[in-house]
């Protein structure tokens, strides 16, 4: 396991938007060693408001990902504070801006920094969860002879108009606090992250979850409690420009939307060679059952596997829930199988 992050440099960077950044960094870590033969690798790309550190918890000897066995890369997005992002870089904006990072921008960021990093050109498999999951996609369908699994984890190919309404109601909770400017803050939206907050804890996990009051087992005394300690706090460490850069990204995600495909999007589903492992939450209200189905439904050699659970979404990243790591800890396994 690496002791500390890496950071990998991109001269004259162009991104989709059409804006070409003269240095764009991607911020990356490495748990476990490169085999010789460079055959080992496992991509992991982060989540909605993730670093590494923040997702790294499932590798282990015991865990999903095995770093006795393989090397495993965490690529942190931009725009999630670490890599090139609106908090650390000027030239960095938002959409108010016609600026917007994508996952098209992110992988192939990814592609360059593997290449020219680690001397690998193909992967053991890109396990992603939620807006890694979807990376995990663009890697299927763009580099289709260079991925040879894919466990998409709670995410979909494309961002639905449902999920955009979410998404929208997110960006419009920070950007109605008074210290927006319409480019921007002035200072830190107080207002804005505490409505934020609530509405993402009323997606992120299903009614059933909050019937059952599950949050109560880690020590929250109450809904307002789990809401406040339990959310609104963790997401006050992300600065709001770049809460707002992940946002952009993740309402653009659709792999057709690309040069490579023109729009077509159930032609760059077909084109995936990979293994794929589609395993959505039975109760996640962003990426449905019935949304990942339809997607397994176009991917040749997919396989499709609902983690059994009331977590909604979180489900997909249970590291306070044992019950639901089993399950796709054993469905990697069988991923990884020779």
């Amino acid at each position: 396991m690496s002791t500390s992050a890496q950071s990998f440099t991109l001269k004259n960077f162009e991104l989709q938007c059409g804006v070409t950044l003269s240095e764009a960094t991607l911020v990356y870590q490495t748990y476990g060693e490169l085999a010789g033969d460079r055959a080992n690798v496992i991509l992991y790309p982060t989540s909605y408001g993730a670093q590494h550190a923040d997702i790294d918890w499932l590798i282990g000897v015991d865990r999903i990902l095995d770093p006795t066995r393989y090397c495993i890369v965490i690529p942190n997005q931009f725009g999630n504070g670490l890599s090139t992002s609106p908090s650390n870089d000027s030239n960095c904006g938002l959409a108010e801006d016609g600026f917007w990072f994508t996952h098209y921008d992110n992988i192939r960021a990814q592609a360059q920094m593997l290449r020219e990093v680690f001397g690998v050109e193909k992967l053991a498999l890109v396990y992603g969860w939620s807006m890694g999951a979807q990376q995990a996609y663009y890697w299927g369908t763009h580099y289709p002879d260079r991925v040879e699994r894919i466990a998409a984890i709670c995410g979909t190919a494309k961002t639905t108009d449902h999920n955009k309404i979410f998404l929208w109601s997110l960006r419009a909770a920070l950007t109605a606090d008074p210290m927006w400017n319409g480019h921007g803050f002035d200072g830190v939206p107080d207002r804005g992250y505490r409505t934020y907050a609530r509405i993402y804890a009323s997606w992120a996990a299903s009614q059933p979850y909050y019937k059952a009051q599950l949050y109560r087992q880690f020590g929250y005394d109450s809904l307002e409690d789990y809401l406040l300690r339990g959310w609104e706090a963790g997401y006050r460490q992300r600065d709001p420009h770049n809460l707002i850069a992940m946002i952009d990204t993740w309402l653009r995600c659709d792999v057709g939307n690309t040069p490579v495909f023109q729009g077509d999007y159930a032609k760059a589903l077909s084109t995936i060679q990979a293994q794929t492992l589609v395993m959505p939450a039975a109760t996640d209200l962003y990426f449905t059952p019935a949304d990942c189905a339809a997607e397994a439904d176009l991917i040749a050699h997919a396989d499709y596997l609902a983690i059994p659970s009331i977590w909604g979404h979180r489900a997909g990243n249970p590291y306070q829930n044992p019950e639901d790591e089993a399950p796709i800890r054993q469905a990697i396994a069988a991923l990884l199988q020779p």
